[in-house]
């Protein structure tokens, strides 16, 4: 995954994001069912200009690894793939009616993480090893031990510690 430009930011936003049935119920071990609710969510997805890396479903909860502008809240998204989905399915299988008879079919919580190319650990060392400091000094950062090229293996130093490199960073 890059980072992409949008019309005033540079960035990405992806989460994983779980969605699980009322009552976790196993309405997904119904392979119909399954297929229709993955066509459904790409579907919405796909309307909404949301890029899905990954989309799971298993028997009682739905996996999916989702890409989306910066505009767009985290909320927004959720309402957005569980109202459809939910919609969708009932009309689809009406039998899902009888089983949800208060017409949710998803939980009323959720459960997200937000993923990115680097740890936590590396925008830390980057923010405070580089951060206003002249240019040079910065290149100077990700490769301290230029004298000895053993100790640098890939942007890695043998601690473990990932090095911070100038150009995993834009300068805006």
């Amino acid at each position: 995954m890059e980072l992409r430009s949008f019309s005033h930011s540079y960035g990405q936003i992806t989460y994983h994001i779980v969605l699980v049935p009322k009552y976790r119920y196993k309405i997904f071990y119904d392979r119909r069912v399954k297929k229709d609710c993955e066509l459904i969510l790409k579907d919405i997805c796909m309307e909404q200009g949301y890029k899905i890396h990954a989309i799971e479903i298993v028997a009682d909860h739905v996996h999916l690894f989702l890409e989306f502008h910066p505009s767009t809240s985290l909320s927004k998204v959720v309402q957005y793939l569980k109202g459809g989905s939910s919609n969708r399915l009932f009309k689809l299988h009406p039998e899902l009616k009888k089983r949800y008879w208060g017409g949710s079919l998803w939980s009323s919580g959720k459960l997200f993480r937000s993923v990115g190319n680097v740890t936590a650990d590396t925008i830390k060392h980057y923010i405070e090893e580089s951060q206003g400091k002249p240019k040079a000094e910065i290149q100077s950062c990700g490769s301290r031990d230029q004298g000895n090229e053993d100790s640098m293996i890939s942007g890695f130093h043998k601690t473990g510690r990932e090095s911070v490199r100038p150009e995993a960073y834009p300068i805006l």
